[in-house]
């Protein structure tokens, strides 16, 4: 990445957005690349040596042949050409001039001009154009000292080079064809074995995913790493499973233990608030009354999400939504601020509980009456119910964070008739487990509360612990 270029968003240091199938796919086929690369240059740079060393190893026993003949005196005329692929065999005395030739070479200049002959004296192997002579392409030029001392000579023997050189270009060329085909092909075999080796690993990712509640992951077949890896993650579920069994246990036993006491303080003190009115202590028993009634809801709503942690799902039966608010909204004729109902035209019969849609109705009015300045208005239509006020409202930042459990605004705290925190968690609980959802919005001024249940055509609701489920446990 160049210097000052912005990270790639979402990604720690800019790292690219590849899977890990992708990235191991590419590594690997890239170390393969360089080590293809590099033997495929190693092998042409030794394949043309040995092409080299061939032609000159030939050329080299013609000289020596040649020059054997020339120091036993016994060299015919023309020179016989002895190796395949020899073009001319001349050869040279000390003053340049040519003493025997092979068939066809010329016999008066020398194939070597006298700085080139020094150097093939010197056993410098030289590459000279063929047209030196008449022919087409280079020549590979060796030269053999011959003759007494008395007479220096030289034994000059070109060779073709043109076959050596072709050679080593078609197998430069073979590389470069076959090379990249043998990476394609190596690149999608380990795309199709990266794949198959972290299909466990996606089945992990997917059942993970899938999990809200109690289950498990799926195991794999083979006994390896990613078998022990969902063998762990499995056990670590039972025990944090175990331990919320056990939390949820603890909230409902306690709850219910608590239910017996408190209806008996609400008995004994409406008894003596009755008995002592007009009293200091009938005054302080009504105070006292007051705090136990708030407490017994407490307790109520600890057993009910209690009960909705262990059985999410509810039993499902036709509603009227419409007859539901009506009743719901009769109740409150005697409430502080007025509430009315908006009822809806045609069918609004959904499939629910009807205990809990009412539980969730009786809810979210208790809390719009709570913060009314004015009026509530509840309107019903078809799986939907929404509950207006004309309060304070509440902040866009907290109206998800509202439903959750224990959870209360500043100015809530501050109200005797302040609730505990678990009405709006109640709500969701409930409508969630009808698959369905609940929002809060601004009403400019005052909010509104929008309950969304599921068509009553579609009857598919999530199974217990599958998709969606929110809220602290």
């Amino acid at each position: 990445m160049a210097s000052g270029a912005s990270p790639t968003p979402g990604r720690p240091g800019g790292l690219p957005s590849w899977s890990l199938r992708a990235r191991l796919t590419l590594v690997a086929t890239a170390l393969l690349g360089v080590g293809v690369a590099a033997g495929a240059a190693l092998l042409v740079v030794t394949g043309s040596r040995a092409l080299q060393t061939a032609v000159d190893s030939g050329a080299l026993q013609s000289a020596q042949e040649v020059a054997a003949l020339v120091n036993t005196d016994r060299l015919p005329d023309p020179v016989p050409v002895g190796g395949e692929g020899t073009a001319a065999i001349q050869v040279v005395d000390a003053q340049g001039r040519v003493r025997a030739a092979s068939v066809g070479t010329d016999r008066l200049v020398p194939v070597l001009r006298p700085a080139e002959l020094a150097q093939a004296r010197a056993g410098e192997r030289l590459v000279i154009s063929g047209t030196r002579i008449g022919l087409t392409g280079p020549l590979r030029v060796v030269a053999v000292p011959a003759g007494p001392a008395g007479d220096p000579q030289t034994v000059v023997v070109a060779v073709d080079f043109g076959g050596a050189k072709s050679g080593a270009r078609v197998l430069a060329i073979g590389l470069a064809i076959g090379a990249p085909l043998l990476l394609a092909t190596v690149g999608v075999a380990m795309w199709l074995v990266t794949g198959r080796a972290l299909r466990p690993v996606e089945a992990l990712r997917r059942g993970a995913a899938s999990l809200s509640g109690p289950g498990r992951l799926p195991v794999p077949v083979a006994q390896d790493e990613i078998r022990r890896l969902a063998e762990t993650l499995n056990g670590m579920l039972a025990r944090l499973d175990a331990a919320g069994a056990r939390q949820r246990a603890f909230v409902s036993d306690a709850a219910h233990e608590l239910r017996s006491p408190l209806a008996s303080a609400r008995t004994q003190l409406e008894v003596a608030a009755m008995v002592d009115a007009g009293t200091p202590a009938g005054e302080l028993a009504g105070d006292v009354l007051l705090d136990v009634e708030r407490l017994s809801r407490l307790v109520d709503d600890l057993l009910l999400l209690a009960r909705l942690d262990e059985a999410p799902r509810r039993p499902r039966e036709p509603v009227d939504l419409v007859g539901l608010a009506t009743d719901v909204v009769g109740r409150y004729a005697a409430a502080r601020v007025i509430v009315r109902l908006d009822p809806c035209e045609g069918d609004c019969v959904v499939r629910a509980d009807p205990g809990a849609v009412r539980r969730v109705l009786t809810n979210l009015v208790d809390n719009a009456v709570r913060h009314a300045r004015t009026a509530v208005r509840v309107s019903v239509g078809p799986g939907l119910l929404t509950v207006t006020d004309d309060g304070p409202g509440i902040p866009a930042a907290d109206r998800d964070r509202v439903f959750d459990r224990f959870t209360r605004l500043d100015q809530a705290r501050g109200r005797d008739q302040g609730g505990a925190g678990l009405g709006l968690a109640i709500v969701r609980e409930l409508v969630t487990a009808h698959g369905g959802t609940v929002t809060l919005s601004d009403a400019s001024p005052g909010l509104v509360a929008t309950v969304r249940l599921p068509d009553p055509a579609d009857d598919g609701v999530p199974e217990p612990g599958i998709g969606g489920r929110r809220g602290t446990r």
